[in-house]
């Protein structure tokens, strides 16, 4: 799901940093009032684990490609706030280091992979999940939904940002100055991909991961369910 320089306009890509500007700041904020000081190494190790994996591109058709992100996968064990800085943090040194995915195009990868993702993935997990222990074969199920939901909204986001520049942004004589394709080819293109191959994946890896956290760390998922309970809780009581 990167996006390459040169596949957006300025006009295009230059609002996605600026919205993502505000967003990185409430999520700091979000991080110092809800993460505890103990899983702020959990927050790097999983900031370094979706490096990792995102590294692993499939190419498609068009310019991007197609990865897992284990974005939702941190999403469930700290919050989306904390996901959307960790994952982040990931692609911005994934395009200033490694040249995957765009410099300009950073603030638009951020608002797919590190924002509608996890957020996405994020809710589909507690809407699925309910009551049920995270580790529960409940939990283990909405956890690889959330995963394969998140993920493929995220591509949904990506193929739509890229066709809308061959109808947006054309010469005089029509020809297309930034991505070479429509709308309807972007999104045949992109979703093709990520909803039977890069998908099931990030359903795995979602549903994996937290299996192994819960089998090695049970405490960290007993919290995550009593916060969870507690915002229910209140949620309830303000109703």
């Amino acid at each position: 799901m990167h996006i390459p320089d040169g596949y957006l306009s300025p006009q295009t890509a230059l609002p996605f940093m600026a919205i993502m500007v505000p967003v990185w700041g409430a999520a700091v904020k979000k991080v110092k009032q809800k993460v505890k000081k103990k899983h702020v190494p959990i927050l790097a190790i999983g900031a370094a684990f979706s490096f990792t994996i995102m590294m692993f591109n499939l190419p498609i058709p068009g310019g991007s490609s197609a990865h897992a992100t284990g974005a939702v996968l941190l999403s469930i064990l700290l919050g989306p706030w904390a996901a959307c800085l960790g994952v982040s943090t990931a692609l911005i040194i994934q395009a200033l280091v490694f040249g995957d995915g765009g410099i300009l195009a950073v603030g638009a990868n951020c608002f797919n992979i590190a924002f509608v993702m996890p957020l996405t993935g994020y809710l589909i997990y507690k809407l699925v999940k309910g009551n049920a222990a995270a580790g529960s074969g409940r939990g283990l199920a909405a956890a690889a939904l959330a995963g394969y939901v998140g993920l493929n909204m995220a591509a949904l986001f990506t193929a739509l940002e890229f066709g809308s520049q061959y109808h947006l942004f054309q010469s005089a004589d029509g020809t297309p100055l930034y991505f070479m394709y429509p709308i309807k080819v972007a999104v045949a293109a992109m979703m093709s991909e990520h909803l039977l191959l890069a998908g099931p994946v990030e359903a795995l890896v979602t549903s994996l991961g937290l299996r192994f956290i819960g089998a090695n760390y049970p405490d960290l998922l007993s919290e995550q369910d009593q916060a969870g309970n507690n915002l229910a809780l209140e949620v309830s009581q303000n109703v």
